[in-house]
């Protein structure tokens, strides 16, 4: 079996300090077999820096691509990060999440033509997100789960979740009653489908864009497949400043439409329709 080459394109804006985490991560991985492009929604000048000094010294190439701040446009930048893909296939991820050492892996050995994969995550606290070291993420401590629990609090659903594996992982994937849907965070599929489908609809805020990714995935033919207990990424706290109610009642119309209307393609993507 042939694994696909991956472009991990990974979202950030303004927190340097998780960046750095995230990818003290993806230089660990046991796959090598890909790139990373930084989804970058306008950030300062620090975090530019900080790329700049991680590619003088990193295992796979790193692109840094990156818009003026103009208020949340993280769907255009992610739009234009799937264009630049070089690789066949694109996982997502945010510059919050810290990949398990054999994540790309995973990806890369449950990718299959007609199918998108659906990922989860350990969401930890603040304090546990902010002890957590680059010696901790090289030396796996930080998925290990009497380290973390000698360093603060983790919750029994994280518990398991960094616990199993192999075949009780993929019992667990298949028993699990959350629905296997597109999570930015920790999702892949093919740049075909999702060129196909053009891309991630911009005129959503914060609040379930890349859930509407998936569903006209599966509107356009796409299967999904559920890895939720086997590609394992540690989510570091933050606020959520750009969370409203106004944002997250119209993305909820735009799923509404596109439920309804069965769509596939939204006029609002990579090509956008002028009339």
């Amino acid at each position: 079996m042939v694994l696909p080459k991956i472009t991990v394109i990974i979202a950030t804006y303004n927190k340097v300090d998780w960046l750095k985490k995230v990818l003290y991560g993806y230089s660990m991985q046991t796959y090598k077999d890909f790139d990373i492009i930084i989804a970058d929604d306008g950030s300062t000048e620090e975090t530019k820096q900080v790329i700049d000094t991680f590619k003088l010294n990193y295992p796979v190439n790193i692109t840094h691509a990156w818009h003026e701040d103009k208020g949340y446009r993280r769907q255009k930048i992610l739009n234009e990060a799937i264009l630049a893909a070089k690789n066949e296939y694109i996982l997502f991820t945010d510059g919050d999440c810290i990949p398990r050492k054999d994540f790309i892996e995973t990806h890369a050995k449950y990718a299959e033509k007609g199918y998108f994969l659906s990922g989860g995550y350990c969401k930890l606290n603040m304090d546990l997100s902010e002890i957590i070291s680059e010696n901790d993420i090289k030396s796996h401590n930080s998925f290990d789960v009497k380290w973390l629990q000698s360093k603060g609090e983790l919750g029994s659903k994280n518990k398991l979740k960094l616990s199993v594996k192999d075949s009780l992982a993929n019992f667990l994937d298949v028993v699990t009653p959350t629905g296997a849907t597109f999570n930015n965070c920790n999702s892949s599929a093919w740049k075909s489908d999702l060129i196909a489908i053009n891309g991630y609809d911009e005129r959503m805020q914060y609040g379930g864009p890349d859930r509407e990714l998936g569903e006209r995935l599966i509107n356009f033919g796409v299967k999904t497949k559920q890895i939720r207990y086997k590609a394992i990424c540690l989510h570091l706290d933050h606020a959520r400043g750009y969370k409203t109610k106004e944002s997250l009642d119209r993305n909820l119309a735009i799923r509404a439409e596109v439920k309804k209307l069965n769509l596939k393609w939204t006029n609002f993507g990579m090509i956008k329709d002028n009339n």
